[in-house]
């Protein structure tokens, strides 16, 4: 597929570079209360199982809440549920400042994990919305490059900020931050949404939910981003213990993971630009993902730094690939009054890999090491690409007419 040398409407630059602008302005302050909130937790009494009840209740709500939120955005238009999940992130922080037992803390980040679910789907699918066809890999090439680097960044900026000022006063700014984004959203972007939507009946919406539900294509996507996150869930994890027991200490492991995440980011433009190019994002997919599946491998074998640090650069390089494309490849197959509801399906599965990861391979781990724990979850990854590619491809484009390739002239959805 060659993309068109025609450039793109005028309004796609303004929205590509706001959508950028919000999207790592949102993720930079949500991911500020993560280093903070188990040592805040700590402070007021938190166990160790308590902590983990309060990260599970925020990934519970995200998976839970995506697909339903999504539909919603589909029905009502993206802008006042980016603006709903942003409101609820910034409330959420303000409150988790204010929180005295770890409890509250758990309701909370419930109510956080609700707000992430409405924003992030909804942002991904309004970023298609706007985007020529011609350009959607490189759309998602920047917005995911910002997105990431917001996750980067916002640990590294809450760390700094609680060491200088303290726990509270992270989650303050925190708020003041994702309020800024909702201010920008509520004054930037258009209130425009599908006439399809809005003539849409209930009889006919579900009957098109129970379609999407049964395109075999777009479920290999949602899955293949299962066993993906199952796999990152394990890196992140597990890796600063295994490489800690080969005597790297604190600051190289940081720095691993600082590899992974800055090469990951930086890599999405040019894998966007290349995804426009291919003719089936799908090879790029399985190539991006064979190479994610080694390089976890690759970790599990790591006795070195060198070796952690060459694994890592493989790994960011490898999700940049498969996940711009991915992502893209979601967008395009489904039509505009039902993205929402795909991008809510590839946010829950993003959530449930990282969620299972801990409790399953947490298990294997303690009875036969991260060695194995780590090459198990490369095969389970490789086999989940190929079982992608292998249903991807035998599927008919036009299955069920649910593969839509619009021009650009399909400006609905906003």
């Amino acid at each position: 597929m060659q993309p068109e040398n025609n450039p793109p409407h005028p309004s796609y630059r303004t929205l590509i570079l706001v959508s950028c602008i919000v999207g790592m302005g949102c993720y930079t302050g949500a991911y500020m209360r993560i280093p903070v909130l188990p040592l805040f937790a700590r402070s007021l009494g938190a166990a160790a199982v308590e902590i983990g009840l309060i990260n599970s209740c925020f990934m519970l709500a995200a998976s839970l809440f995506a697909i339903p939120l999504g539909i919603v955005s589909d029905r009502i238009g993206r802008k006042p549920v980016a603006m709903a999940g942003l409101l609820m992130l910034a409330l959420s922080s303000f409150l988790l400042g204010l929180s005295r037992t770890p409890a509250q803390m758990m309701i909370i980040y419930v109510f956080a994990g609700v707000g992430i679910s409405a924003f992030g789907p909804t942002m991904m699918s309004f970023v298609a919305d706007f985007s020529p066809a011609t350009h959607l890999g490189r759309s998602y090439g920047f917005y995911t490059m910002a997105i990431y680097g917001g996750m980067t960044l916002g640990p590294a900026i809450g760390g700094s900020l609680a060491h200088m000022f303290g726990y509270q006063r992270v989650f303050t700014i925190s708020a003041i931050l994702c309020f800024i984004m909702l201010l920008i959203v509520m004054l930037t972007f258009p209130a425009r949404r599908s006439p399809r939507s809005r003539n849409l009946q209930k009889d006919e919406t579900i009957k098109k939910i129970h379609a999407l539900l049964k395109n075999r294509r777009l479920l290999a996507c949602w899955l293949v981003t299962l066993f993906s996150c199952f796999g990152l869930g394990v890196f992140i994890t597990f890796l600063p213990l295994h490489a800690n027991d080969h005597g790297i200490g604190a600051g190289q492991i940081g720095l691993i993971f600082a590899t992974q995440a800055i090469v990951n980011a930086l890599g999405r433009i040019p894998f966007g630009y290349l995804s426009d190019w291919v003719s089936d994002r799908s090879n790029l997919v399985l190539a991006g993902l064979l190479g994610y599946s080694i390089s976890i491998a690759g970790m599990g074998l790591s006795t070195s730094p060198a070796m952690f640090f060459a694994s890592a650069f493989v790994m960011g390089i490898s999700m940049g690939i498969a996940f711009t494309a991915l992502g893209a490849m979601i967008s395009e197959m489904v039509p505009v009054d039902f993205r929402g509801m795909a991008m809510g399906g590839y946010n829950t599965c993003i959530y449930i890999g990282m969620m299972l990861s801990g409790l399953v391979m947490g298990v294997v781990a303690h009875h036969f090491g991260f060695h194995t724990c780590f090459l198990i979850t490369a095969c389970v990854n490789a086999a989940g690409a190929f079982a992608f590619i292998l249903v991807f491809k035998s599927v008919p484009v036009g299955n069920k007419g649910l593969s839509v390739n619009r021009p650009f002239g399909d400006r609905a959805g906003f």
